[in-house]
């Protein structure tokens, strides 16, 4: 079931194409990464689901309905610059943006409460936002993401100005979220977040979507039949056919060997081969890692 589709969205400025008919899905109870390179579109697209801006062809749906101004208060959007008051106390602003959401004067106080424990920053509701550090600004724009409880939480870059300690906090809060039932879009460069995090993954390149699906799935795609050794003794003689794509020293006289094999050879055929060669301490498939995705498709 998806909570959100794009349709063949397009997006034009002057001379620009920011979007080119870009279609995803986007399931409900998932951690959605949202990548690409700088310039690719991804704000853009973040911005027509917000109604910030409206797109040029294409609609969006949200919970099987035509996005209309009421969904406003079904969404949680972090963006990547801070929006804060910075003269304002840290209590009075989320109170106040609370309210916008539509939560009543009590019910926010109860709630940024509960929030200022879990985020570990209790007594911070007379600080001015001037007076706190980047990482600190950013768990105030954190809780006013999600203190009205959105169906539909927007992230983008939401590690930015954080320690490894407290962006540890806030991914255990994001999974937390999905938990309850939550859909996440999290839109990063950070791809070792990616790894960890998401469900699924869109890719968006120039304007245009490249890839999109399961995490998993996509990471299957890129598999190369490419396999690490750990080892004792020279790899000499194998199979012609077996490519050795790399070796490396690693300490006690023991060496790392990266062999890639035909599609039509099974890692038990490999074993066999090298087996009368070296003394195999380790073997595992080398799958590629999200960051290796990225490159890969974008260039």
């Amino acid at each position: 079931m998806y909570l959100l589709e794009a349709q063949h969205i397009s997006k034009r400025y002057a001379n620009h194409e920011a979007l080119k008919d870009v279609s995803i899905t986007i399931p409900k109870q998932s951690i959605f990464g949202l990548l690409g390179p700088n310039g690719a579109g991804k704000t853009t697209l973040i911005r027509i689901i917000n109604q910030i801006i409206e797109a040029d062809e294409g609609q969006i749906r949200i919970k099987d309905e035509v996005l209309q101004p009421k969904h406003i208060a079904d969404i949680g959007y972090l963006p990547e610059e801070r929006g804060l008051y910075k003269k304002m106390k840290v209590g009075e602003q989320l109170i106040y943006l609370a309210q916008l959401k539509g939560l009543s004067r009590s019910e926010a106080i109860r709630r940024i409460k509960d929030w200022f424990q879990r985020l570990e920053i209790s007594g911070w509701s007379e600080k001015k936002i001037e007076d706190l550090s980047k990482g600190m600004q950013q768990k105030i724009q954190f809780i006013a993401t999600v203190v009205h409880e959105p169906d539909l939480i927007i992230l983008d870059e939401p590690f930015t100005g954080f320690d490894p300690v407290n962006a540890n906090l806030i991914k255990d809060e994001i999974l937390k979220l999905q938990e309850q039932g939550k859909t996440i879009i999290f839109s990063t460069h950070r791809m070792e977040s990616v790894e960890e995090l998401c469900t699924h993954i869109a890719l968006i390149n120039k304007s245009e979507k490249v890839l999109d699906g399961k995490k998993q799935d996509i990471k299957n795609q890129f598999r190369s039949n490419t396999y690490e050794v750990l080892h004792l003794g020279n790899i000499n003689g194998l199979n012609p056919d077996y490519q050795l794509i790399q070796q490396e020293d690693i300490e006690s006289d023991y060496l790392k060997t990266t062999v890639q094999i035909p599609e039509t050879v099974s890692p038990n055929e490999l074993l066999r081969e090298l087996i009368p060669h070296v003394e195999v301490h380790a073997f595992q498939e080398k799958i590629p890692t999200i960051n290796e995705i990225f490159i890969a498709a974008v260039q």
